[in-house]
């Protein structure tokens, strides 16, 4: 996959952060070697997160994100200020831009403050090197090493905060691929997609595209049909697949068909594995049997699109929780960036397969769930619970 086409959710996210003029988007302007933010005396200049996907060098693919100033003033800048703290949970490396001439403020503290409770690698840079007091001393309270004095004007020591920035990259950490470990080379993986009024017009959503190219990485093979082709499919095929990956909006139709020497298993499980809690969202999934009239649920969606007439966020699942549980629920919705820090009003977050999150968003909104003691699940692992199939298509993985 080319550099530009590596979906957002796969790249290493930068946030950029400071007070007003502290000069973020002048800093980023010369990482980047391009005028990705616009940049002017006046305060309060970025007024909400700019997200810019490149290639970054020595990184590779990267999400660079300009955020709005920590000290930003009125109920406005108080939004303002609200969506840069968002932006912390999706952040795999946060830059904290320093006003060179003045020094690290308490904004500036409050954010490091941050970085240190949600363990996210960072550093501070210390701009307007051209006209501050290059004698200047670093804060003794900060590491030396995550410390640089940079000028976004003459470019001094931008080549070094570009190394910097890499060596905070995290290595070694354990993380499921999609399908991979689960096929060895020359098998063979059908994937079952509807073409239907929800889908999108001339193309394959993210999920599926990833979990065909993961299968292909790993020198397989993948058969792509719809759900009416599966039975003719299975009878003219000469091998027997080593594993069939549905949508979640037909696993009855599917699993019906599929012998049980079959795994099988959904787009959305492969999902809450790779980047997620998958025994957590099967343990959150059953938790519908205590649900009472009355009851909240949360339903997320880490992506927007436009609503169809049965999407399935906002009409399928619901009407499905409310036959299977015969209770009358209540729902509320979100998508995109949107994520309540509270779920205390929640019974049950169900959320979507997060292919458009990256790893650290997701399991932020994991933890919110889990501080406030609230089952979180997904949309695949509860249509499958529901469907009384969860246990066949879970026994591939090993929880």
């Amino acid at each position: 996959m080319g550099l530009n086409n590596t979906p957002a959710s796969d790249r290493i996210h930068i946030g950029f952060f400071g007070k007003r003029n502290a000069g973020k988007s002048s800093v980023i302007n010369a990482v980047t070697g391009q005028n990705l933010s616009i940049v002017s005396e006046v305060k309060g200049t970025t007024t909400d997160p700019v997200y810019k996907a490149m290639e970054l060098l020595p990184l590779g693919p990267v999400m660079m994100i300009d955020t709005p100033g920590l000290d930003d003033e009125g109920s406005l800048g108080h939004m303002r200020m609200q969506k840069s703290y968002q932006v912390l949970n999706k952040t795999d490396i946060a830059v904290l831009v320093v006003d060179g001439l003045i020094g690290i403020s308490e904004e500036d503290r409050a954010i490091i403050s941050r970085f240190r409770q949600k363990n996210i690698p960072y550093i501070i840079v210390f701009n307007k090197l051209d006209i501050a007091d290059r004698s200047a001393s670093f804060p003794v309270d900060f590491p030396a090493e995550k410390n640089l004095w940079v000028s976004s004007v003459t470019g001094e020591n931008i080549h070094e905060l570009k190394n910097l920035i890499a060596s905070q990259v995290h290595t070694g950490q354990s993380k499921y691929p999609i399908v991979s470990d689960l096929i060895k080379p020359r098998d063979l993986v059908i994937l079952v997609v509807p073409i239907d009024s929800s889908a999108p017009k001339g193309r394959l959503i993210l999920p599926q595209q990833q979990t065909i190219r993961d299968i292909l990485e790993s020198d397989g093979a993948a058969i792509v049909i719809k759900e009416t082709q599966l039975k003719s499919t299975l009878e003219s095929l000469a091998a027997t697949p080593s594993i069939v990956i549905t949508d979640s909006q037909v696993f009855d139709k599917v699993a019906s068909e599929i012998p049980e020497d079959i795994p099988l298993t959904s787009f959305s499980i492969l999902f809450a594995r790779h980047k997620g809690d998958l025994a957590l969202a099967v343990k959150g999934a059953a938790s519908i049997e205590e649900l009472n009239d009355g009851d909240t649920i949360l339903i997320s969606e880490g992506c927007t699109h436009h609503r169809q007439c049965e999407d399935i966020g906002t009409i399928k699942l619901p009407r499905w929780l409310n036959q299977y549980t015969k209770k009358d629920l209540h729902f509320k919705f979100t998508s995109g960036m949107e994520f309540p820090e509270d779920l205390s009003q929640y019974k049950l977050v169900v959320h979507c397969g997060g292919c458009m999150l990256n790893a650290r968003e997701m399991k932020y909104r994991l933890q919110c769930s889990n501080d406030k003691n609230t089952p979180i699940t997904n949309y695949g692992i509860l249509i499958a619970y529901m469907q009384g199939i969860l246990d066949r298509c879970i026994s591939p993985f090993q929880i």
